[in-house]
């Protein structure tokens, strides 16, 4: 599901949240999310409903700001959900840099910009979500991508 380079299809299987309900039963830290999106609403929205699943949730507003607190993060974040069209560095180069100081971070890139499906791909997101789309399916699709990676 998320080492293909494609655009993410929604799985019959996915955890539809009990991994993160069982996670806030227990009152356990489910995982880490940076979320980097330009658009505040964007950004309060993936933090409201992350943390609502037990997600501890890190954001940024622009590329330059994305790149300057990651290279300051004690723990790194398990996944980035990464938008595109941002004033300054855009979010294709911005994966880029990321990805040079930390290969194999799952980027999610998110957009509404289906022309830069491809060039995310190459640039090294592991999926690619066109806006808009129900952000619980993005939950679950995280969840999903952290259980695999924790099992490998």
């Amino acid at each position: 599901m998320f080492g293909e380079r494609r655009r993410y299809e929604a799985p019959a299987n996915l955890s539809g949240g009990t991994t993160t309900e069982s996670a806030l039963r227990l009152n356990r830290h489910v995982g880490r999310v940076f979320i980097v999106d330009d658009q505040d609403f964007i950004r309060e929205l993936y933090k409201d409903v992350f943390e609502s699943r037990g997600f501890t949730v890190f954001s940024a507003r622009s590329g330059e700001e994305a790149v300057r607190i990651f290279q300051t993060m004690k723990s790194r974040p398990d996944a980035i959900i990464m938008d595109h069209r941002m004033q300054g560095k855009d979010g294709i180069q911005t994966t880029k840099e990321i990805l040079r100081m930390a290969p194999g971070m799952p980027i999610i890139f998110s957009s509404a910009d289906e022309s830069v499906r491809e060039q995310a791909l190459e640039a090294g997101a592991v999926s690619f979500w066109a806006k808009p789309f129900p952000v619980s399916l993005l939950v679950d699709a995280m969840v999903d991508l952290l259980r695999a990676r924790r099992t490998q």
